[in-house]
């Protein structure tokens, strides 16, 4: 019977996972394809929570049960994607029936030698959460599955000079399709988009107006993410697809804004406006406005007056 304690498991190989999974040993040990509609992978048999050094793409064509991600689930539906990084928290699935689709696992070595080793590590969805899966339309599914089956059969039947090379780029072809389909998800899905400027101005109003930054400093991606229940790179990658600008600038036109406010409507001087702004010190607040407005504080005071 499995253990539902919180503990969490270190995996650190694909051999464990097959192991646990009572399935026969990966063909290639940094790297395996399980296909879920096989019966005999049973997902539920890993631990309720785990954490591995790993890469994770799961592709989700028919769902049977939920999927774990640290202390909730994964927000899935019929044909979905999610992506996990080495050192996330997830876990087994709850109520398993016999879920259809694949889950890519792979090392960091086996991107050794290729682009794709750094690379990889800037897409930002390998960080996103549990509420954040990639949800594709029935064309995208299609596209999705395809190299998923290509990636299965060089796995299984074509190990050859041009295997290792073959897989890398059906990878890097697949990342490049989740950051297509999730931008397309950013504006399609105006319920969960439609008002994420307005509480992204709100947020911040309020944490200026309550004193935010003289208690806890300058405002920051991760704050904000928290509070509006995203990922910072979920958050950053939303707004991007809005207005262009990350959530890290959002926060400095803000900054900006409430600076220009106190340098023309009070005395402070420019220390005491960077104090008020959370900034530890003056020179880096000065430095931030004079990048934004290409003049200093002292400059922006003058002209105004």
């Amino acid at each position: 019977m499995k253990n539902n304690t919180s503990k969490v498991v270190k995996l650190k190989s694909i051999t464990e996972i097959h192991r646990m999974l009572d399935i026969p040993g990966p063909a290639h040990p940094l790297i395996t394809l399980l296909d879920t509609r096989e019966e005999q992978i049973n997902l539920s048999r890993l631990p309720v929570s785990y954490v591995t050094t790993l890469y994770k793409i799961s592709f989700v064509n028919k769902l049977g049960g939920k999927f774990r991600y640290g202390q909730g689930y994964y927000d899935f539906d019929e044909g979905s994607m999610v992506f996990t990084a080495p050192n996330q928290v997830v876990g087994s699935t709850a109520i398993y029936k016999g879920n259809e689709g694949y889950s890519l696992i792979l090392h960091q070595d086996f991107l050794q030698g290729y682009p794709l080793a750094s690379k990889i590590k800037q897409y930002g969805f390998f960080s996103y959460s549990s509420n954040e899966a990639l949800h594709l339309s029935e064309q995208e599914r299609t596209t999705v599955s395809a190299i998923f089956t290509i990636i299965q059969e060089e796995l299984n039947s074509r190990i050859d000079d041009y295997s290792h090379e073959v897989v890398i780029a059906q990878i890097e072809l697949l990342l490049s399709y989740a950051k297509r389909f999730y931008k397309r998800q950013f504006l399609t899905r105006q319920a969960a988009t439609s008002n994420l400027l307005q509480q992204v101005e709100h947020k911040l109003d309020t944490y200026f107006k309550e004193g935010g930054p003289v208690n806890h400093g300058v405002p920051t991606v991760q704050q904000l993410a928290e509070q509006l229940n995203y990922t910072p790179n979920y958050l950053s990658d939303m707004l991007r697809s809005l207005t262009g600008l990350n959530a890290q600038q959002h926060i400095h036109e803000k900054l900006i804004e409430r600076s220009k406010e106190l340098l023309t409507t009070t005395n402070l001087t420019v220390s005491e406006v960077a104090f008020q702004l959370g900034f530890e010190h003056s020179q880096s607040f000065s430095r931030l406005f004079k990048i934004k407005t290409l003049v200093s504080p002292l400059q922006f005071r003058s002209s105004f007056n």
